[in-house]
C-alpha cells in the first residue's frame, strides 16, 4: 500500500434548488481543472431569503485531492 499525500481546496458552490444541488455544482466545476479529487467535507451552509421563502442555497466545502509523485 503506498503512502497519500492530500491538499486541500475551499470551494463555493451555490444553487437556487438544495445543498446538495450546490455541493454537486462546485465539485463539477473543479473537476475541469482539478485532478484527482478523493472526498469533500461541508464547512458551511448558508441560504437566501425572499419573501419568507428559501432562493438560493451557498456552501462553502473543503475538497481533498491527491498530489501528483
Amino acid at each position: 500500500m503506498s503512502d497519500h499525500v492530500y491538499k486541500k481546496l475551499e470551494l463555493v458552490g451555490s444553487s437556487p434548488d438544495s445543498i446538495e444541488d450546490a455541493t454537486a455544482n462546485a465539485i463539477s466545476r473543479a473537476a475541469k481543472s482539478v485532478r484527482d479529487m478523493r472526498w469533500f467535507e461541508v464547512t458551511e451552509t448558508r441560504g437566501h431569503i425572499v419573501d419568507g421563502k428559501v432562493a438560493h442555497w451557498q456552501v462553502t466545502i473543503k475538497v481533498g485531492f491527491t498530489l501528483e509523485p
